[in-house]
């Protein structure tokens, strides 16, 4: 076990953190941010929008679940490292296979524990997110600060293509039920559903199963899929992911976006939010500490409900640039930041956080209900869909 090793969190503005190692040893850079949920850790070090990002957990005690393949958000660990203030190395939950140190360690990832979590957080909600480096093989902090500077950040860092699928496949598992495991639809069922391209920069599984869930037949696409291949799927609708770091160094991804509009519905979450905005005209840019955790108020400005919401993300819609095709839907009442728009004409609608959840509370899950109605209207009222859907929608 690696508990009694010396390990060492040195942030790029000099700040040093002493603890022990835990998970694999070695050395590991990344942006430093906190996640502010209470569980699903493992969901957390699963979600590709984490890549080129080093979490801690703001809860103290993390590992007391452990670990299992049904709670996976991807096929691996995609943080960079992980800083956790007491790891708890024997899990009390009968679903778990591992322990969280032995998954960790497995997957080759850098942990930190013995930490003060609670003055890293308050540091960084001053000092900002930014570069640093968890080492267990080097312990001079002069070098690690040198090497977390030295870091290049994430700014006009492309990491979807480190993310994204590199072929499209078919996706047809629904939801995990604790009795029977993980729901899949029929024959039948699959037959008479209508087709969603999902474009994959990084997606989330527990999206693909709520899309899923809500009737659709999903097909998963590349994140550089051209325009012309999706429309060649003959798709009903199509759906753009989450992803991890900058959407303006995904110009691919914003050409493909930009010449489906109009065409198909479109539904976009997280980094597919962006793009779309981006593809739209507007502008995005780097938020000084990001939003990550499950408990993040946002309203909608329309009914004028509060939704609490998870949260993973870095960047954001400008405000003061929405283009005329889109007004703001959503708004994030901790910070004032675009959390939602909506189409005016185009049948689109996108929101900056995870109605999937996982982790996190399931307040905005109706929205995969409101995307399938979408496709279901478009043909028959083509660009007044998304309106007359919304409309009919109850206030509360």
């Amino acid at each position: 076990m690696n508990e009694a090793r010396a390990a060492i969190l040195a942030l790029a503005d000099g700040r040093i953190f002493r603890g022990r190692a835990f998970g694999a040893i070695g050395e590991t850079v990344g942006e430093a941010v906190f996640n502010t949920a209470m569980t699903g850790y493992q969901e957390v070090l699963t979600d590709p929008s984490y890549k080129g990002q080093i979490v801690c957990m703001t809860y103290p005690e993390i590992g007391n679940v452990g670990v299992n393949p049904e709670d996976e958000e991807s096929a691996r660990i995609y943080v960079e490292g992980f800083v956790v203030r007491e790891y708890l190395e024997r899990p009390s939950n009968w679903r778990a296979r591992l322990t969280l140190g032995e998954y960790l360690e497995g997957a080759g990832v850098v942990g930190i524990e013995g930490i003060d979590t609670r003055a890293l957080v308050r540091h960084l909600r001053s000092a900002g997110a930014q570069e640093a480096v968890i080492s267990s093989v080097n312990l001079n902090p002069d070098e690690l600060v040198a090497r977390a500077r030295a870091a290049p950040g994430l700014v006009g860092r492309d990491l979807v293509k480190e993310v994204a699928c590199a072929e499209a496949y078919d996706w047809e598992m629904g939801p995990w039920r604790l009795e029977g495991g993980f729901v899949r639809p029929s024959a039948a069922e699959l037959a008479g559903a209508p087709t969603v391209v999902a474009i994959d920069y990084g997606i989330k599984r527990n999206i693909l199963r709520r899309l899923v869930a809500a009737g659709f037949r999903v097909k998963v696409a590349p994140a550089r899929t051209t325009a012309a291949q999706v429309l060649a799927l003959n798709p009903d609708g199509v759906f753009l992911s989450n992803g991890p770091a900058d959407p303006a160094a995904a110009p691919y991804a914003i050409a493909t976006v930009r010449e489906l509009l109009g065409k198909k519905p479109i539904f976009g979450i997280c980094l597919g939010h962006q793009i779309l905005a981006l593809a739209l005209g507007g502008r995005t840019y780097k938020l000084g500490l990001g939003h990550h955790g499950a408990n993040h108020p946002v309203m909608d400005l329309r009914t004028r409900q509060v939704e609490i919401t998870a949260q993973n993300h870095g960047f954001a819609v400008d405000a003061d640039a929405l283009p005329g095709a889109a007004e703001l839907s959503h708004l994030n009442l901790n910070d004032r930041t675009v959390e939602g728009l909506r189409g005016l004409g185009v049948p689109f609608f996108s929101v900056q956080y995870h109605p999937e959840a996982s982790p996190g509370p399931h307040d905005s899950d109706y929205l995969f209900g409101r995307f399938r109605r979408l496709v279901e209207e478009f043909p028959r009222h083509g660009a007044d869909a998304l309106e007359r859907i919304i409309a009919a929608e109850p206030a509360a």
